[in-house]
């Protein structure tokens, strides 16, 4: 983490409004390192010389102040006040929170997404601007993605001439499942554009290099619940009932190994079990127990096939068993893939913002991340931001101890900038 020297007042989150006014009058909280500096053009050089403090200031500010999903009120308010401060014309999405905004002119249009919410954890990280939400923190870089979205849209509004639109994105309810990229999409943020990027923080790669992959980034990942019923008994008589905790081992070992048979091993596929409950007494056969965990998979045709060989295995495994089930399979995200043309300008753009020996390659995730519905729709391509220091222990991503290395906003914003002017032209 690079310590600056001062921190920037927070106003309370009762009046975001204020909230606002106060960071758009702010002159920022200190000057980080550009590590881009001087590639230009010089637009965006001469933006990012001025507000450079003022990218950290609203970073800081997101990270104190973190909100979950859909209900990213406070954010959304801030980031509407910041883009209409510099005469564009944001638009809240219909729910409430999230926000979509164009810069420029012109029938051609690529879109640049970032991720408003936060994750139901305690942070502690011990950072002088850390959540002062109990419970909340941005434990997965999302207000890391804001600022740098902000920071580009700002940026880029300020160039005399594009050569297209760009459409920002500010998309809630990234960590819940189905994930709200998909009311962004029925929101029509898709409309008229050609293909869409973004950026998430990656705490394996160092400050100023970017991860890129061309195809599956990460996996899907649905969720699978099975409650389990039973007349219940006492475990001297197992015969006269169903027993119920024998029926819930029974799922727990073989449903992973049947699908490990069932389907192609090169596609990544995992079912991990996250959690099981049944009963309390060591005597008795309890009346209702309940398994779940999750089901990923790196190949998108795998996924289409998942929910129904689950349902069927589930039902072979448990007939014999005579207890009663339910099984709730929801699925989740597909997996991000990167189509090839973008990844090509995705590169490019890392090349001209930051140099060639800032691309780095990157390994498939079994994570999900609900930007791959994005690709359902429009072609794109995803990268991993280096955040790390370089110095100390990797602090990963959903943990209480995670940290970025502020230098890393800048990066975001030069790679999101050359990314769409490379491909508007």
């Amino acid at each position: 983490m690079t310590v600056l020297d001062s921190r920037p007042e927070l106003p309370g989150e009762s009046d975001p409004a204020a909230t606002a006014e106060a960071l758009l009058a702010s002159s920022g909280v200190a000057t980080i390192g550009d590590v881009g500096q001087g590639r230009g053009p010089g637009w965006l050089d001469a933006w990012l010389a001025d507000h450079a403090g003022d990218v950290v200031s609203w970073r800081r500010h997101i990270h104190a102040h973190p909100e979950l999903a859909r209900r990213e009120y406070g954010t959304t308010e801030l980031v509407t006040r910041l883009l209409s401060s510099a005469g564009l014309r944001p638009t809240v999405l219909p729910g409430g929170t999230g926000v979509v905004c164009d810069v420029g002119s012109g029938p051609r249009c690529v879109a640049l997404r970032a991720d408003l919410d936060a994750l139901p954890l305690t942070e502690a990280t011990g950072l002088p601007f850390a959540s002062t939400v109990d419970g909340v923190a941005h434990a997965c870089g999302h207000d890391v993605h804001t600022a740098v979205l902000l920071g580009a849209g700002l940026a880029l509004a300020a160039a005399d001439e594009l050569p297209g639109r760009v459409r920002l994105i500010f998309q809630p309810a990234e960590e819940v499942m189905p994930g709200g990229a998909l009311d962004a999409i029925d929101a029509g943020v898709l409309d008229g554009v050609e293909r869409i990027f973004g950026l998430h923080c990656d705490p394996r790669l160092p400050v100023g290099t970017l991860g890129t992959r061309l195809g599956a980034l990460t996996s899907a990942a649905d969720l699978v619940e099975l409650t389990l019923t039973s007349p219940g008994g006492h475990t001297s008589r197992p015969h006269l009932t169903a027993d119920l905790v024998h029926a819930l081992g029974t799922v727990i070992t073989s449903l992973p190994a049947v699908l490990s048979r069932r389907v192609d091993p090169r596609s990544g596929t995992v079912l991990v079990w996250g959690a099981v409950h049944a009963g309390e007494a060591a005597n008795a056969v309890p009346q209702e127990g309940t398994l779940r965990g999750t089901l990923r998979t790196a190949d998108h045709e795998t996924w289409t096939t998942l929910e129904p060989l689950v349902e069927s295995s589930v039902r072979a495994l448990l007939a014999p068993t005579g207890v009663g089930y339910e099984l709730n399979y929801r699925r989740g995200v597909p997996p991000v893939v990167s189509e090839q043309e973008s990844t090509v300008l995705l590169r490019a753009g890392v090349e001209a913002a930051l140099g060639a020996e800032a691309l780095a390659g990157t390994e498939q995730s079994s994570g999900g991340e609900d930007f791959g519905w994005y690709l359902e729709h429009v072609p794109g391509a995803f990268a991993r931001l280096g955040v790390w220091s370089g110095e100390g222990k990797l602090r990963d991503l959903h943990q209480p101890t995670f940290e970025a290395d502020e230098r890393a906003l800048l990066s975001g914003i030069r790679v999101m900038v050359h990314t769409a002017l490379s491909s508007l032209v």
